[in-house]
């Protein structure tokens, strides 16, 4: 019997979509808005699926304190209140998309969570756009 255990989190962060091997226009074209050179910015929320088991002994799938202390120290503190294109490794050479960040999100939870578990995670970049991973 699988249960799916959920985890919601906000973060607020910056970015700029714009591939550097492509010319102004180009990325003007593909990107609008979201190519501003000030960059623009949103309210993130994170929301993680954790499916599996329950372990006969605890009643959980997974403890969820122990699940929002993972997503607090490898999402909100590396993410919240900065600009992604400027203030972090993962985005330095890789275009901050919805589903760039969400790839990024998922690997660096699948690294923190039981492998025993599945897990999925939907990144909510305005409250009608959102994106999903599973890692698949």
């Amino acid at each position: 019997m699988k249960v799916s255990v959920f985890r919601k989190a906000h973060f607020n962060a910056a970015h700029r979509l714009h591939n550097p091997s492509l010319s102004e226009e180009r990325n003007l074209e593909l990107f609008g808005l979201c190519n501003n050179p000030s960059y623009h910015g949103h309210n993130y929320m994170l929301e993680v699926k954790v499916k599996g088991e329950i372990d006969p002994e605890t009643g959980y799938v997974m403890d969820t304190k122990v699940l929002k202390d993972i997503i607090r120290q490898e999402v909100q503190e590396k993410f919240d209140h900065r600009n992604l294109n400027l203030d972090t490794e993962e985005f330095r050479n890789l275009n901050p998309t919805a589903e760039n960040i969400a790839v990024v999100i998922w690997n660096a939870l699948r690294k923190r969570i039981d492998k025993n578990l599945d897990m999925s995670i939907r990144l909510y970049e305005t409250e009608n756009n959102f994106v999903e991973f599973d890692g698949k």
